[in-house]
């Protein structure tokens, strides 16, 4: 009762209140057989020091990809991150409880994100980026709205190359609404065929590169056909320090740019919190989600920044509003832009060209051993490999001798029986020579 003030009397006051019978009424909804019979099988109660203990035990019987060789992507990936960075987010002007409803008193929180705001715009090569979305997921599925919104049309292409968790949170976020997406298939060759889905009715087609596969590709040709039907092309970047080194998604021509920041300034923590990047041309800002903070000048002439667009429910009419997205991912945005600021232009250029230096070696050294193949025409720092057995159970078994080989397409795209055998391989900075050998020497002898 120490947790739970409300006596027995109360509680059977308020279940008549609401017309039931009791408390296992109100689960009515969920099917008996999922529902716990009992407690779960945990003690009711240990000292701090016991617990601590406890969780120590079981953390070590995961294998860690801060000490094991790791080879993960698929969409969150394994990167350095500056200690500076976590210092800095950890100061009390920063590390907030939540985001600031009286902006303009917090300076330094809209100055971050002003920069933060510069920095995606730049590396996107589009005219304006809002101050953060949730993550990449949810940054597609908004850019998908914002598509609809801008040209009054109701339906999405989406490509089967898109990240299976993009489509599918697209998916359900536009499930009750009035508009809808057409899925096409995974292609592990090719290229897709847009051109006879662009119909009138389509307000725009959504695209990866790298792709869940790992391959570059450049949609100019396919941004000039979407513009021609009146459709706008949006691409999801969700490996970030690409655009260190290839063709911006602005250069392409793309409208609306979708992505994920992990992989600047923000640990993987088990998949979470992430921060989602969202940009755009200039033309389409008041259709844009999220918040988007701006640079002034006070009544004396002094630099100063302000909340300049927040279109939610709270802060304009509801019918007005361009998400019910509430705030931004405050604190990953300030160790994104404390990482990429001490990068600089020149230091991300070269962590790209390193990622990709890395990645090449690593695939040149797995295409020796017999029966391995790269499905991939061209690829950053992931690509798929094809493997003469069952991609999961090779992962399972390397990972009882300590390495973590990838991530089995199979895992993300379970209802395609082709996939089975194909793995995603990703090779960061963070991979030494001897981690690489340690991978191609214990996967030739698991084969």
């Amino acid at each position: 009762m120490r947790y739970m003030p409300h006596t027995a009397l109360e509680r059977e006051e308020m279940l008549a209140e609401i017309g039931v019978g009791s408390i296992d009424d109100l689960f009515a909804d969920i099917p008996e057989e999922a529902r716990l019979g009992d407690l779960l099988d945990l003690p009711l109660h240990e000292s701090e020091m016991n617990v601590e203990k406890n969780f120590r035990t079981l953390a070590a019987k995961n294998l860690s990809p801060y000490s094991a060789p790791c080879f993960l992507g698929a969409g969150a990936y394994q990167h350095h991150v500056p200690s500076v960075a976590d210092h800095v987010i950890q100061r009390s002007e920063f590390l907030t409880s939540y985001t600031p409803y009286q902006p303009e008193i917090s300076q330094g929180t809209l100055q971050a994100l002003f920069e933060f705001q510069t920095q995606v715009a730049l590396i996107t090569g589009m005219e304006v980026a809002n101050a953060s979305m949730y993550d990449g997921a949810t940054s597609c599925a908004e850019a998908v709205l914002m598509a609809c919104r801008v040209t009054r049309r109701k339906k999405a292409v989406i490509s089967g190359n898109l990240h299976p968790h993009y489509r599918d949170v697209t998916r359900t976020t536009l499930q009750f609404t009035e508009f809808e997406t057409e899925d096409l298939s995974p292609m592990l060759e090719g290229d897709e065929d847009f051109d006879t889905r662009i119909t009138p009715d389509v307000a725009c087609v959504v695209v990866q590169t790298p792709d869940f596969f790992g391959r570059l590709k450049d949609y100019t040709a396919l941004a000039e056909k979407c513009h021609e039907a009146g459709a706008l092309l949006v691409v999801v970047v969700n490996e970030v320090v690409s655009l260190g080194a290839v063709k911006s998604p602005g250069e392409m021509g793309a409208d609306i740019v979708a992505g994920e920041g992990q992989s600047i300034g923000v640990p993987l923590s088990y998949g979470g919190p992430y921060v989602g990047l969202l940009a755009t041309r200039q033309k389409y800002v008041r259709q844009m989600p999220g918040r988007l903070c701006g640079q002034t000048v006070d009544q004396n002439g002094q630099r100063g920044f302000v909340l300049t667009l927040s279109t939610r429910e709270q802060h304009i009419r509801r019918e007005k509003a361009t998400s019910n997205i509430c705030t931004n991912a405050g604190l990953c945005s300030l160790a994104f832009t404390i990482h990429m600021s001490l990068l600089g232009e020149t230091g991300f250029a070269k962590l790209a060209a390193l990622n990709h230096s890395q990645a090449v070696t690593l695939a040149e050294m797995l295409e020796k051993i017999d029966g391995i193949s790269i499905v991939n025409d061209s690829f950053f720092n992931e690509f798929t490999l094809r493997l003469p057995a069952n991609a999961a159970m090779i992962v399972e078994k390397l990972a009882s001798k300590g390495i973590l080989a990838g991530v089995p397409v199979s895992r993300l795209m379970p209802d395609n029986p082709d996939m089975a055998n194909l793995l995603l391989v990703a090779a960061t900075e963070t991979c030494s020579d001897s981690d690489m050998n340690a991978f191609v020497t214990a996967l030739a002898e698991v084969l």
